[in-house]
């Protein structure tokens, strides 16, 4: 079980897009037509072995839409975990009572998903994926290899979900995944097999629960700060914000 892809909201596409491009330093998105179905149009970016996404409202009454109104604007949306065992992840779960809102099967197989309803598990959106061979990432397109730059970002190597109840949200997320939680402080910690992690805050900015903040692994962090902050991406607690979502800088 590894975390694959992030995915976050904005009502500006292009905004977000140019802004991530100059701060984390990438070049390439692929705009996924399966997302249409949702009302959605779409960026997605290869982060190494990783990807981020922003997903965009393209008509009323889409649920990105309804949580940018909740939340009041951009923020995060989505975790996106690859599992080995899709039938084992699903029957997790099932186990732990939680709703499935979509689920697909596709290419013979070699691609699976389910999507857990965010009610039922607190914070965002989680998708539980599947893709045979490991490597592939059907999401990112057909051509995302030969877009790979790491001269400035590696991977996304973390998220970090809020909320009233972080130790409630984490022992949800612990009972689909099938993952201890443990205690960190002031936090709780779910570890995940590529050694990432799924962090559960108490919700102090103000804007409810959600998912707050995903850590980037950069080579230089000081240069990506100082390109995020020539761009007004800094918020006052000194934090990286990218599409209203709070960007935790690791030393790659």
């Amino acid at each position: 079980m590894r975390l694959r892809q992030i995915a976050l909201v904005a009502g500006d596409l292009d905004a977000a897009e140019a802004d991530i491009r100059a701060v984390l330093g990438l070049d390439y998105a692929y705009a996924d037509p399966g997302v249409g179905k949702f009302g959605l149009k779409n960026a997605v970016f290869p982060i190494g072995e990783t990807f981020l996404e922003v997903v965009s409202p393209k008509q009323e009454g889409t649920t990105a839409g309804r949580l940018l109104e909740k939340r009041g604007g951009d923020g995060g949306y989505m975790v996106i975990l690859q599992v080995r065992d899709i039938e084992k992840a699903r029957a997790g779960i099932a186990a732990a009572k939680a709703r499935v809102v979509e689920q697909a099967d596709l290419h013979g197989g070699t691609v699976a998903m389910s999507h857990v309803h965010p009610k039922d598990i607190g914070g965002a959106i989680l998708s539980l994926d599947f893709m045979h061979p490991w490597e592939r990432w059907e999401w990112g397109g057909p051509v995302w290899r030969e877009h790979v730059r790491t001269d400035v970002s590696t991977g996304i190597v973390g998220a970090e979900l809020q909320g009233e109840d972080p130790f409630a949200m984490a022992t949800r997320w612990g009972a689909v995944l099938g993952r201890e939680v443990e205690p960190k402080g002031d936090y709780w910690r779910i570890g995940l097999d590529d050694g990432g992690e799924l962090r559960f805050v108490r919700a102090d900015d103000g804007r409810g629960e959600g998912l707050g903040r995903f850590d980037v692994a950069v080579r230089d962090p000081l240069a990506v700060h100082a390109a995020a902050k020539a761009r007004g991406l800094v918020g006052a607690d000194g934090d990286v914000v990218l599409s209203g979502t709070r960007v935790r800088l690791v030393q790659a």
